[in-house]
């Protein structure tokens, strides 16, 4: 009985620490929720609970800057996202399927070559891509932050080359038998037993290019092509009282599209992260 009573503590013990650490990572959302129902006055008050409840901050918000709205953020978000993260998955898969399948010479040393660029930090290559991107005329335009990520991206070609490698090469002879090329073994073999990968490298690229600023901040300057990461700025005037509860209101409603991205597609999320291609 003691024995039990000892189990029990420690059950409760460790769940007590868990939720401790877990509202303490979670805090910063929480109070932002919180903070955009607040009024001016305690807006940055550390407190998880509102003064006032004022959802005229959301409205407030949306109405944005001049005549654009936030809607008209958004849908530079999503344009700029959603291009960007189709792009990069397609040929990335591609690039996988490559490695993983087909023998070339060179193969395994183009691959560790292609791992090895994992290390060089982003901002080696700012400055030459700037300076090639203003050659071709694309600053203020959607391009420079859509074109470089219809590149394979290393990490999310890892990922995927695991599955690839860990599907019975069987089916890839069962399809030649029945008349299929290189390309439709792509498509009707690979993609399909692959897609746990597939949309695990699609909620990275799609979180990864939302929550993006600095890019947008290199290469966008007009106001209407502002993603919202970069709109959210707009908000901070020094020379004008900072509006902080609209300012929350829209940061709350940016973390919706990754919030619900994450809910609906978190089953493939654990299995492409867990799993390295079929079992059995």
């Amino acid at each position: 009985m003691k024995m039990s009573d000892n189990k029990h503590l420690k059950s409760v013990i460790y769940h007590i620490c868990i939720l401790t650490l877990g509202l303490m990572m979670f805090y910063p959302v929480l109070w932002m929720i919180a903070s955009s129902f607040k009024g001016h006055a305690n807006a940055l008050s550390p407190s998880l609970i509102p003064d006032q409840f004022l959802i005229q901050n959301y409205f407030q918000g949306w109405q944005g800057f001049g005549d654009l709205t936030f809607a008209t953020f958004f849908k530079n978000s999503f344009i700029i996202a959603t291009t960007a993260t189709i792009g990069q998955v397609i040929l990335s898969a591609m690039t996988a399927y490559g490695f993983g399948r087909i023998q070339f010479k060179g193969r395994n040393f183009w691959f560790s070559v292609m791992i090895i660029t994992l290390l060089f930090p982003q901002q080696v290559v700012m400055i030459p891509q700037y300076l090639m991107f203003n050659q071709l005329g694309w600053i203020d335009t959607f391009k420079p932050l859509i074109l470089p990520k219809f590149t394979p991206l290393p990490f999310f070609v890892f990922l995927m080359v695991q599955f690839v490698r860990g599907l019975p090469r069987e089916l890839d002879e069962a399809a030649r038998i029945d008349g299929c090329g290189v390309y439709m073994i792509f498509f009707k073999i690979i993609l399909p037993n692959i897609k746990p990968a597939l949309i695990t490298a699609a909620i990275f690229s799609f979180y990864w290019t939302w929550q993006d600023f600095f890019t947008p901040l290199l290469y966008i300057q007009s106001t209407e092509l502002y993603p919202v990461s970069l709109a959210l700025s707009l908000f901070a005037d020094p020379q004008a009282v900072t509006n902080w509860g609209a300012m929350f209101a829209m940061a709350t409603l940016s973390l919706l599209p990754i919030f619900l991205i994450f809910i609906f597609f978190q089953r493939y999320l654990v299995e492409g992260i867990a799993t390295s291609g079929l079992k059995g």
